[in-house]
């Protein structure tokens, strides 16, 4: 078997442990005969295995009783739209943006609702977190709106914004149980799940009750309507059946590494090494403000867009795969997930360090 070091933001690398389990279930799950993928949604097997991820994301994340969880098509993008027209009410939304993904749901919510930002850090290129304890939210907003973790700018909200009493909604796509959180701070929490949990193609969507509401405004269509899928237990079309399957399998390896008290204090560890060796380093530099520093989306740079191809020329090469920036922004990223191993990062920084050896005579 011959696996590289995946360092891409998504789709992203899954535990080892989790696609063994698959490939010896893959032709035959546990004795029935067929493959997940083979599998009716509406037979008894698919049952138990969507309630027992249901069951095991809520024992991780201590969801509260009175929230209701979803598995979704159409990844977080769909819930770009989704989220301002199942919560309209006063038909104006408050957007802070931070990067691509909460700029892309600005925009979408523009289509629905009077979305307004306000609160950025674009004028420096996103590599920051503004000051969020104060900010200017309308008193007719029906929720205000963030994006935990930027997938392609490596920056965190670290402190949860004053809303001032009204309803948050986070989208936390690309730092998905890797850290606890308390949920009952939120009114809704979702994410795509191809970075952090499983393969593409699904999001998960935890909403509080009472925002789940009866009449949405028209024309809504039912494939974004919370409440019809909430009342037919995700299952109102025909689910991402295999997605679920493989969720529910890094449930249960996060619960067998201690939760996500355990897998934060991994992960914690991984950025720290990562993130003290760009701090040493006369050749590579962070491209975030220290505070507002990811665990899982590392950005960086040389400086010098030569060194900076050959350098993700050479590493491919050396087996460490993805570490090329976004398009958008360039320079190299690494994107340490739950399922990247503490090894994989030392022996990236080892390879970076060896690179910097050989090549720093040829920085001006």
């Amino acid at each position: 078997m011959n696996r590289v070091y995946n360092f891409s933001a998504g789709p992203a690398c899954l535990p080892l442990d989790v696609l063994k389990e698959a490939q010896e279930e893959m032709l035959d799950y546990r004795g029935h005969g067929m493959s997940v993928m083979e599998m009716s949604h509406r037979s008894p097997m698919f049952q138990n295995i969507i309630d027992e991820a249901e069951a095991d994301l809520r024992d991780l994340m201590g969801i509260p009783d009175n929230y209701k969880v979803m598995f979704l098509q159409g990844g977080a993008t769909a819930q770009f739209a989704a989220i301002p027209l199942n919560l309209y009410q006063n038909g104006a939304a408050d957007y802070v943006v931070t990067g691509t993904w909460s700029k892309k749901a600005f925009a979408e919510a523009k289509k629905f609702t009077d979305a307004k930002c306000i609160a950025t850090s674009e004028d420096k290129t996103y590599s920051y977190v503004p000051d969020l304890s104060d900010l200017p939210i309308r008193d007719n907003a029906d929720y205000v709106y963030i994006c935990q973790n930027e997938t392609i700018h490596g920056t965190t909200i670290w402190n949860l914004p004053n809303t001032k009493g009204k309803e948050l909604v986070a989208d936390v796509s690309s730092c998905f149980l890797s850290m606890p959180i308390d949920v009952s701070k939120f009114g809704v929490v979702y994410g795509g799940v191809q970075k952090n949990i499983g393969p593409a193609g699904m999001a998960i969507v935890i909403v509080r009750e009472d925002l789940i509401r009866d009449t949405l405004p028209k024309p809504t269509p039912v494939i974004l309507d919370w409440k019809a899928f909430s009342d037919a237990g995700s299952m109102y079309n025909t689910p991402p059946c295999y997605t679920i399957y493989m969720c529910g399998k890094t449930f249960k390896w996060l619960k067998n590494l201690g939760g996500l008290e355990g897998i934060y204090e991994i992960n914690k560890n991984k950025a720290g090494l990562f993130y003290d060796y760009l701090d040493n380093s006369k050749m590579f530099k962070g491209a975030v403000v220290k505070e507002d520093r990811s665990l899982m989306n590392i950005p960086f740079v040389i400086g010098d867009k030569d060194l900076e191809a050959q350098f993700i020329a050479e590493s491919k090469a050396a087996g460490f795969d993805n570490l090329k920036g976004h398009r958008s922004v360039g320079g190299m990223r690494a994107s340490i997930y739950n399922a990247m191993p503490v090894q994989g990062v030392k022996d990236l920084i080892a390879f970076m360090k060896d690179f910097e050896e050989k090549n720093i005579s040829q920085l001006n």
